[in-house]
């Protein structure tokens, strides 16, 4: 019991310590990248419901990122609905979505699951690219700086940031309950043995799909974000294969089926990324090859992740502690 008080007296310090970040933060590349670390690691949440919890190994969660930045953007710029209302039809959108790629990939295990998202996403990618009339195709889409609430447009980094702070501890607060509830024990079930989770029971169909739906859901949401951010996005970088496999990376590197790992992962993947970038402009591809190395390393000597990697530190720290109090005693 006190230590379950003392985890949620630490959860409600780093959230007032998160909210006043942009109080003592003025730069905006550094607000930058603190905006793109909680919408990447929201993604990652929606991910980790699916691949770290049910251990469907997606690599097309390009598809629902893109899927919510297209909708809103397009019900913003043709019909004139404020992102605001466009982020719940995108929603509901992802989640249709979702559940029709569901259906037909569920029956495969393994590889072949994680063959038919790619397969779905290059799908996607394709019909946004030569359905011009409706994406503009290889133009993108390109969202006019008018700032104000209801076009969900802002001169202030700050307001980005607690609009995606907002939306990461709503992720937070699902993966929290779903860790706790009867359908993460289920989704760990059918990851760890999906024919012994149906032997003793489990519609593990129907467990999956409810992951796929929240997972796109999540998904979609950011999508919105990080459109009204961005202002532009085209099929090619919206639907990118290369962005799911980020998205795994992040919750790999955190910690795969963790709470808090996808937000570690992406405060070290996300700040890599840009100041490689930023420190390397000239040398074309060095940052590539570095962050590569690196993601590598990572990968190869904690295969578990940083958090689970981190715990288990901090376990035996205390527990030498303490037989050192005990000796001392």
């Amino acid at each position: 019991m006190m230590k379950q008080l003392w985890s949620k007296k630490y959860l409600w310090l780093g959230i007032l310590i998160a909210a006043l970040l942009p109080q003592f933060i003025e730069n905006r590349f550094y607000m930058n990248i603190l905006i793109l670390i909680l919408l990447f690691a929201t993604v990652a949440n929606a991910w980790n419901v699916l691949g770290g919890y049910a251990g469907q190994l997606s690599l097309g969660h390009a598809i629902f990122f893109g899927l919510g930045a297209y909708t809103s953007s397009l019900l913003f710029l043709k019909l004139g609905v404020s992102p605001w209302l466009g982020i719940i039809v995108a929603v509901i959108l992802c989640v249709i979505v979702g559940v029709l790629i569901g259906f037909p990939t569920f029956r495969l295990k393994g590889t072949y699951f994680t063959l038919a998202t790619i397969a779905f996403a290059e799908v996607v990618r394709q019909v946004a690219l030569f359905w011009r009339s409706l994406t503009n195709g290889s133009m993108g889409v390109n969202i006019p700086f008018d700032p104000s609430f209801g076009n969900m447009i802002f001169r202030e980094y700050s307001v980005y940031y607690w609009i995606t702070l907002v939306l990461f501890l709503i992720s937070l607060a699902v993966m929290h309950w779903i860790d706790g509830s009867k359908l993460g024990y289920y989704l760990r079930a059918i990851r760890e043995d999906q024919d012994s989770a149906q032997t003793l029971g489990i519609n593990t169909t129907k467990y999956k799909m409810y992951a796929m739906m929240i997972s796109s859901a999540i998904a979609g949401a950011a999508g919105v974000i990080y459109a009204q951010y961005m202002l532009y996005f085209e099929p090619d970088n919206i639907f990118n294969l290369n962005l799911s496999i980020e998205f795994v990376l992040i919750v790999i590197v955190g910690g795969i089926g963790t709470i808090y790992g996808p937000l570690l992962g992406a405060a070290i993947i996300i700040p890599l990324n840009e100041f490689l970038r930023s420190l390397f402009p000239s040398l074309n591809g060095m940052n590539f090859f570095i962050y590569g190395v690196a993601l590598m390393l990572i990968v190869a000597f904690l295969p578990n992740g940083l958090l689970p990697f981190l715990k288990e530190r901090l376990a035996k720290l205390t527990k030498r502690k303490k037989l050192e109090e005990s000796k001392a005693a």
